[in-house]
């Protein structure tokens, strides 16, 4: 092009670090100034503006309206970069400024975009209604020890969940005394087999005595498979309870806990909302009763739900429990009657009825003279 615009012989000017222009421009930059301003818009009503930002030099030019003009007012802005053009927030032009950090120009009113939620914050307020739940709980926990406070009582439910922990003490103790008696019976079939290698051997050394060793050493290979087959009942038997009571009984206690915290709450929550129903009711306490109130219907519904829980999951373990015990304790009687009875092939029968694999190693191992 043979000839700039206004806008870019402005673009020119220098400016020094300070924010001075140099004087050995002034005039020329009033002379292309005059032709870039509207009509009616002289020059002695222009501010010239400038600012330093590290090494960067920039020239802003703003122009307020004519005193004497009958014409709208207008606003010229020469920017000689696009950097300067983001930096413009505090010179009063039309802009759009984010709460973010990028500034657009744009016509109309200065507008802030909505707030960015802060994560920090999120947390503190989590933090904050942790402990504020945490001391209501914990103020209700106390008043009811004291007896200072009232609590919500389901008196059906609570005797069925005081049954169920008791029944579990039980059924601990019967696991303990059945453990106890497979080791013994593990240890006295040990015993056995070994006596009956030992009196093999002795049939064998000692002719005068053969047979009658060799009686005992029969009997007591038999004893021992026998204690063999009992000991897998017993076996089974443990595993079954074993499992009703640490894993059955033990998820329902579970479910119990979660209700009896939600019942705190609930009572917590209740407790709040009477006292501040007993209280004035004006424009500082009726947003604080509406809120009490909000909080209340949100644990009272989960103390329900839960309330409903725990009762189906009752219901459920009562119908497994005596399934399960049933079988066991048909179990354990029959392989007991009929190993003390020496019903070889009842106590066999038994394990078959139950699906019961032993699963003793060396139970058919030869003896050391055998090896040899």
């Amino acid at each position: 092009m043979a000839q700039e615009s206004p806008k870019n012989s402005a673009a020119e000017i220098p400016v020094t670090s300070n924010g001075q222009l140099e004087d050995s421009h002034e005039h020329s930059f009033n002379r292309d100034l005059k032709r870039s301003l509207p009509v009616g818009l002289g020059l002695s009503e222009t501010k010239i503006t400038s600012h330093g930002f590290d090494s960067t030099k920039e020239g802003v030019v703003e122009a307020g309206p004519f005193p004497g003009s009958s014409a709208s007012p207008k606003s010229s802005v020469i920017s000689p970069s696009s950097a300067a053009a983001s930096r413009l927030a505090g010179q009063g032009c039309d802009l759009i400024i984010p709460t973010g950090s990028r500034a657009q120009q744009k016509s109309g009113p200065v507008v802030l975009a909505d707030e960015v939620k802060n994560p920090a914050m999120e947390k503190l307020e989590l933090v904050r209604k942790w402990s504020l739940n945490t001391y209501k709980c914990t103020r209700q926990i106390i008043s009811e020890k004291l007896g200072r406070g009232s609590r919500t009582v389901d008196l059906e439910l609570e005797a069925q969940i005081d049954i169920l922990r008791e029944n579990k003490k039980k059924y601990e103790n019967i696991l303990r005394l059945a453990q106890t008696l497979s080791t013994q019976l593990f240890q006295m079939v040990h015993t056995q087999r070994q006596l009956g290698d030992a009196f093999a051997d002795l049939s064998l050394k000692s002719l005068e005595l053969h047979e009658e060793f060799g009686y005992n050493a029969d009997t007591q290979k038999l004893l021992a498979k026998n204690g063999e087959t009992l000991l897998g009942a017993i076996n089974f038997f443990i595993a079954s309870v074993t499992t009703l009571v640490n894993k059955t009984i033990e998820d329902t206690l579970l479910t119990v806990k979660q209700y009896e915290s939600a019942r705190i709450e609930y009572d917590a929550y209740r407790t709040d909302l009477e006292e501040l129903n007993l209280g004035p009711r004006d424009a500082n306490t009726l947003p604080k009763i509406e809120q009490s109130q909000q909080l209340f219907q949100v644990h009272k519904e989960k103390y329900d739900k839960m309330r409903n829980d725990v009762s189906i999951k009752l219901k459920f373990l009562e119908e497994n429990k005596v399934k399960v015990l049933h079988n066991q304790l048909v179990l354990f009687h029959n392989a007991i009657a009929a190993y003390f009875a020496g019903n070889q092939k009842q106590l066999e029968q038994t394990l078959k009825q139950f699906h019961i694999k032993l699963k003793t190693p060396g139970a058919d191992a030869p003896s050391w003279l055998e090896e040899q």
